[in-house]
């Protein structure tokens, strides 16, 4: 007989048998390292000996489980009735009142929900204490069927066939906090048609005339006062006319740089020479790629690089990409000088300024074109 042949037999004999069950194990009692301490004695709660206690708790898990559909109700009409721009203040701080309201509301429908749960297991299921020996740890049938036993005892005795109004009070709350869900499902968005596209963010405050300002000073910007190798940061005059939650919106949308280089080293477009205005050319800062505002400006190169994902983009050549993942140039804004010697646009961007978007219209990159304005 080969030797591993003999060592097969060996490992047969030796291993312990696939059908072995197990057993209890005894350990004599002089060899426990502790004497069995037992179970305390059993003291019952009051609502096991007083049914008045015991239907008061019950009342009071019913009234908090009746109280969550107050509070759906609640949400859904703080969701639509608190302005979004409301705060509320707390001394040097302060708050959204929507967000607070909406917390509040749904917090408290969830905490009356675990708050009766518990006192519903604390006051009204069973109490006793129950011993649970040692079993081998096979399941046969009899084990499967002692469990589906417990299962109906521990059903009946949870009180549910007895107070059915206990089990509907909790799936009704439970079930109506499906109504705040539904409520902020209805304000996921209008439906993006090519009208809402063009004023929610294909289109800017620029427009012909709008002068060309500081956008920390709100300054205009005069031709004289930028020079070769300069960036200044800008933005439309009329953004100051805004406030709130449209004055954000509309300076996300609408920021600039504004770049002074030679004239000769500017290769843009034929249909762009009118776009600059002495060698100042003025670019959207919001990165193609992912958003990201921009101004890392390198004077000799002329580029422009994005801090997020180190894209690059060639202001001396109609904003086209060099390095990076962007895809398309950064959108360029025509510009020219007024009467009294300050930059202004002669419109809006030629193309929806920002990242991409899944209604975008690529081919307006191409040739810049007049439809778009």
């Amino acid at each position: 007989m080969s030797q591993l042949e003999s060592s097969e037999q060996e490992q047969t004999v030796d291993s312990p048998s696939s059908e072995h069950v197990g057993a209890e194990l005894n350990v004599p009692d002089h060899d426990r390292p502790v004497d069995d301490p037992g179970v305390e004695e059993h003291i019952p709660r009051l609502s096991d000996v007083d049914q008045a206690a015991a239907d008061r708790a019950a009342r009071q898990v019913m009234t908090m489980f009746a109280l969550v559909p107050v509070t759906a109700v609640l949400f859904i009409l703080v969701y639509y009735l608190v302005p979004r721009d409301a705060t509320i203040d707390f001394g040097p701080m302060h708050a959204s009142a929507m967000h607070l309201g909406l917390g509040l509301t749904l917090g408290i429908g969830v905490l009356l929900i675990g708050l009766g749960t518990q006192q519903w297991a604390r006051q009204l299921m069973s109490n006793h204490e129950i011993t649970e020996e040692r079993h081998p740890s096979s399941s046969p049938d009899d084990a499967k069927t002692e469990v589906l036993q417990q299962l109906d005892v521990g059903i009946a005795e949870s009180g549910v066939p007895r107070r059915k109004m206990l089990i509907i009070s909790a799936l009704g709350a439970v079930g109506i906090l499906v109504a705040p869900a539904l409520a902020l499902l209805t304000d996921l968005g209008p439906v993006a048609t090519g009208k809402y596209r063009r004023k929610a963010y294909e289109t800017t405050l620029w427009k012909e005339g709008v002068r060309l300002v500081n956008d920390i000073t709100y300054a205009p910007i005069n031709v004289k006062d930028v020079v070769i190798g300069q960036l200044v940061n800008g933005a439309p005059e009329n953004l100051q006319e805004l406030h709130g939650t449209e004055f954000n919106n509309e300076k996300a949308k609408a920021p600039i740089v504004i770049v002074r280089m030679n004239p000769a080293d500017i290769k843009i477009p034929a249909d762009r020479k009118d776009w600059q205005v002495g060698g100042i050319l003025a670019y959207s800062k919001i990165c193609t790629h992912v958003g990201c505002p921009i101004s890392l400006w390198e004077q000799q190169t002329h580029h422009l690089l994005c801090p997020c994902h180190q894209s690059t983009f060639d202001l001396a050549d109609a904003g086209k990409v060099v390095f990076g993942p962007a895809a398309r140039a950064l959108p360029q804004l025509p510009i020219k000088v007024d009467d009294d010697g300050f930059l202004v646009a002669r419109s809006d961007f030629t193309v929806p300024p920002g990242p991409s978007f899944f209604e975008r219209d690529s081919r307006r990159d191409l040739g810049q074109s007049e439809e778009y304005r």
